[in-house]
């Protein structure tokens, strides 16, 4: 295959390569996105444009037509890339995800498509922000559910129709309006309850409930499956949300457990909307979104006794590093109860 062709065909092979590794569908979409994201800016530069004028290039309808010669790609051009990304303010971890992608990209080139380098083996990862993850209060955790499964005021409220495109002005009695609350309260109770990822949240089918011991199963990274529990409240959500899951219903719904209001497999950026909309019921509580949940989860389990190895398994961490930020968090919340608690601090 010749490096010299279009921005399209060369994305198309990478995809069909992440898949053929078996790699999941999540990270795949956030590389093929990655890549794309920076062959967008390497059409543009002055070295890998190929026969048109740079104005001409930069109209986004012609993205996926416009020539590219991978070859000719340099270090130069990923770090030009790089310093754009710190300039619009991406996030050291979205950075090093980015990188990550571009250099299975060139990995991919160098195998398939007959790169003598892979330019992208240089680049240095950033050190990851220290700073500690942003979690919710036990009372806080406990109001942001409620506030779902709280009749809105109006359809402009937290709950109301509005937020998924439906016109506004539902009344509380409406068959739609109020599944929708059992829906969100069940989103919101599952993802503290279980700590999940909301990629993990939205992955689950109806089949992956196991209503009798309380347990669902997970999908997580690397395809690794494992067992997550949850406890009494959640299952009340679950259940008052599944005996109304029949009104999104559709044609498209499948096994999906939690559908949007069109009837499909609810998306991560609605969950994401729904956690940050119902959360500015308390203004005294941190924005958060679901890993805000899944960051607070695990803080508060730790608080209360929980094995740092039990919370590991119930992440699905891969290594304990990733877990002991939790350890850091818990330390900090007694060190503030103790400045503001003892007589001598």
């Amino acid at each position: 295959m010749s490096t010299s062709t279009t921005v399209a065909e060369v994305v198309s092979g990478y995809a069909d390569h992440l898949r053929s590794r078996d790699v999941s569908e999540h990270t795949a979409r956030a590389y093929v996105s990655d890549v794309t994201d920076f062959l967008d800016h390497a059409v543009h530069s002055t070295k890998v444009r190929l026969g048109k004028r740079a104005e001409e290039q930069k109209r986004p309808s012609q993205m996926e037509t416009a020539r590219i010669d991978v070859a000719a790609i340099e270090l130069d051009d990923l770090r030009s890339w790089l310093i754009a990304l710190d300039d619009a303010g991406a996030a050291k971890s979205t950075v090093a995800r980015k990188i990550a992608a571009v250099r299975s990209f060139f990995a991919f080139g160098v195998n398939r498509l007959g790169l003598s380098n892979n330019p992208a083996a240089r680049l240095r990862t950033p050190k990851k922000d220290s700073r500690l993850p942003t979690v919710l209060k036990p009372h806080q955790a406990a109001e942001l559910i409620s506030a779902a499964e709280a009749p809105p005021s109006d359809g402009s409220a937290a709950g109301g129709p509005a937020a998924e495109g439906r016109s506004p002005g539902g009344s509380d009695d409406d068959p739609l309006d109020a599944a929708k609350r059992l829906r969100d309260a069940a989103i919101l109770e599952m993802l503290y309850a279980t700590a999940v990822r909301v990629s993990e949240l939205t992955d689950l089918d109806r089949s992956d409930v196991d209503h009798r011991s309380a347990m669902i199963t997970v999908l997580g990274k690397g395809n690794k499956e494992r067992r997550v529990p949850f406890g009494a409240p959640a299952q009340r959500a679950l259940d008052a949300w599944l005996s109304v899951r029949h009104l999104f219903a559709g044609p498209d719904s499948g096994e999906a457990l939690f559908l949007g209001v069109r009837g499909r497999r609810i998306g991560a950026r609605q969950v994401r909307e729904l956690v940050h909309r119902y959360g500015t019921d308390d203004p005294s509580a941190p924005d958060i979104g679901p890993h805000g949940l899944r960051h607070s989860a695990a803080t508060h389990m730790l608080d209360r006794g929980a094995d740092l190895r039990q919370i590991q398994e119930l992440l699905g961490h891969s290594t304990m590093s990733s877990t002991q930020i939790y350890t850091h968090v818990s330390m900090q919340r007694l060190q503030e109860t103790y400045r503001r608690a003892h007589p001598r601090a």
